[in-house]
């Protein structure tokens, strides 16, 4: 896990830099947070958190178009969340870290808000579950796929010179996995466990 991360911040950097030194584009950091669920378990609603750290690079195809590349760690997943009228249930938490690299287009619909929209392709260096005995046994626990398919919609909106808000919701369009057994149908979208993913962050420009 080490190991990745040092990797993800040697490309992030790797990647900025090339960008910076293109004429045309612009290159920078991103950081965030992510409200999580995963379509498909019996958890509804966002109440897993989770951090999100990257960078990214875009360029302008048309006056008000642009174009973006990211790479970035996401933190991903379920939580049953804590109901204190039902203290005997169990807890339940689903921890998946990404790397995620989405590739976006963008409207400038004003001089301070743009709508994107993009696709996102994840590979799951992390997956893990928990309830009240502590970490599943590998035995216990139905397997993640690797790889991960988003699509993705939002907006962006621009706070100073260098610096946005970016608000998205990105949805899976591959599974995370499918369903135990007892629990399996014979619909696609019924069949499996998808991410379901709100996201916050800010993005600095770093050659301004």
């Amino acid at each position: 896990m080490r190991t990745m991360k040092k990797l993800l911040v040697v490309a992030v950097f790797t990647f900025i830099i090339s960008a910076v030194h293109g004429q045309r584009f612009e290159g920078g950091l991103l950081g965030g947070f992510n409200a999580s669920q995963v379509k498909g378990d019996l958890y509804n609603g966002y109440h897993k958190p989770g951090v999100l750290l990257g960078g990214y690079v875009r360029t302008d195809i048309a006056p008000a178009v642009f174009v973006a590349m990211e790479l970035k760690y996401s933190q991903k997943g379920s939580r049953k969340k804590y109901d204190p009228k039902k203290p005997e249930e169990n807890t339940y938490i689903m921890r998946l870290g990404y790397i995620d690299m989405p590739i976006l287009a963008g409207l400038r619909t004003s001089d301070k808000i743009s709508v994107i929209a993009g696709g996102s392709i994840g590979y799951m260096i992390q997956g893990t579950e928990y309830d009240n005995y502590g970490k599943f046994v590998v035995e216990d626990q139905n397997a993640f796929n690797e790889f991960d398919l988003q699509a993705f919609g939002g907006f962006q909106f621009d706070i100073l010179d260098n610096l946005k808000l970016d608000l998205r919701m990105a949805y899976s369009l591959l599974p995370i996995r499918g369903l135990p057994g007892e629990h399996a149908t014979n619909y696609y979208w019924l069949n499996n466990q998808f991410n379901n993913v709100l996201s916050l962050a800010l993005y600095y420009r770093l050659d301004h």
